[in-house]
């Protein structure tokens, strides 16, 4: 057999595409993940050292199944490569009683049986002594929330993906396939053929795949990093993850994980990106100012300006929900595109249901209302 056949080629080996080649490789299929960088690298969405995960989903309550897998199967990837990757340090999520964030925590909350708490901003205070909320805003903790190791993450699933038989080749741009006969992957380290094909390319998703005619726009988005010398915001002291939906948009943030502080980006705005080559990873007065502002009014003993910072990127759909689907003109080819900033916490259980449509067409994971359907009823 050819070196370069195989059964599934991957192409995109970040966040969800490394835990596709993973869970392919599982069950013995021969899988090559193909990236244009070397992963875990910073050139797209699966990078910035933390991420948060969390169960009581305000997006949606139907994530909620998801995510309760996507614990498992982080538990199951941190067995499987002897390393911590999940830290359950709690999420504090701040807004208004009416806004989006608070009620629809407590909608998945009470959807699923999970279990959260409600706190006034006293009594969040009261709590963390380092979080001042707005005195017109209401809290809900989820203690089962926490954050993930962005960069570990996904050098843990390539390597549990390798040891169990799955072949990575990086520094490879894909130009396009052919699709006659068995798949064939064009790039310009020659050409690669399977029999399935999983296209899992973050912000260059759009131009791969454009036949769908689903607009992905691509946002700039900063995240920063603030020292401080208030022991009780660090990790080992019980300070939590936190969320705010203020009036001049969300904000979020970590604790104290490690020496370089507690990181904190703007979750809404973001400029548009044409080129993912070529984002601007400089920091603007733009970008820093609204963060800094939110660190100075809810989390006063925060130390400005930042100490350091990096750009990633959100690659959103129309709707801001995820699309996991196949080809309609093409059922060999799956994907995952627009994650819109909130996918990372489900890339095991993503790779998985990828995984179960290359290889059974189809998966018992309740992906349906993630479907391209749901576009195609738009436009009916």
């Amino acid at each position: 057999m050819s070196s370069n056949i195989y059964d599934v080629i991957v192409v995109g080996a970040g966040g969800v595409g490394s835990a596709a080649m993973w869970k392919l490789a599982q069950r013995g299929v021969r899988v090559l993940g193909l990236d244009r960088f070397h992963p875990p690298h910073d050139r797209g969405s699966s990078h910035g050292h933390t991420r948060i995960i969390r169960q009581a989903y305000f997006e949606h309550p139907d994530y909620v199944p998801l995510l309760l897998r996507s614990y498992e199967l982080w538990e199951e990837l941190e067995a499987a490569v002897g390393q911590r990757l999940k830290h359950e340090t709690g999420l504090l999520q701040v807004g208004p009683a009416n806004g989006e964030v608070v009620p629809g925590v407590l909608k998945a909350a009470e959807q699923h049986g999970l279990a959260v708490e409600q706190f006034t901003p006293s009594e969040i205070t009261a709590r963390w002594p380092a979080i001042r909320p707005p005195e017109d805003s209401v809290g809900v903790f989820e203690k089962r929330a926490g954050w993930l190791h962005v960069e570990h993450c996904v050098a843990a699933c390539l390597i549990a993906a390798q040891q169990v038989g799955a072949d990575l080749l990086a520094g490879v741009e894909v130009h396009d396939w052919n699709t006659s006969g068995d798949i064939t992957v064009r790039t310009n380290r020659g050409d690669f053929t399977a029999g399935r094909l999983i296209v899992t390319a973050g912000p260059w998703a759009s131009q791969l795949l454009g036949s769908l005619n689903i607009p992905l726009q691509v946002r700039r988005k900063p995240l920063m990093w603030f020292s401080s010398d208030d022991r009780s915001t660090r990790t080992d002291a019980g300070f939590p993850c936190y969320l705010f939906e203020l009036p001049q948009g969300v904000f979020y943030g970590f604790p104290q994980v490690d020496e370089q502080g507690l990181k904190m980006a703007e979750h809404s705005g973001g400029d548009p990106v044409d080129d993912p080559l070529a984002v601007d990873r400089t920091l603007r007065d733009s970008d820093r100012a609204p963060v800094e502002a939110f660190a100075a009014s809810c989390l006063p003993t925060v130390r400005r300006p930042y100490t350091k910072h990096a750009v990633c990127m959100y690659t959103m759909s129309p709707d801001e929900h995820f699309i996991v689907d196949r080809l309609p003109d093409d059922p060999r080819i799956a994907f995952a595109a627009g994650l819109s900033g909130h996918g990372f916490k489900f890339t095991p259980v993503l790779g998985q249901a990828l995984a179960d449509l290359m290889l059974g067409g189809e998966t018992r994971l309740p992906v349906d209302f993630l479907s391209l359907a749901r576009f195609q009823r738009a436009l009916s």
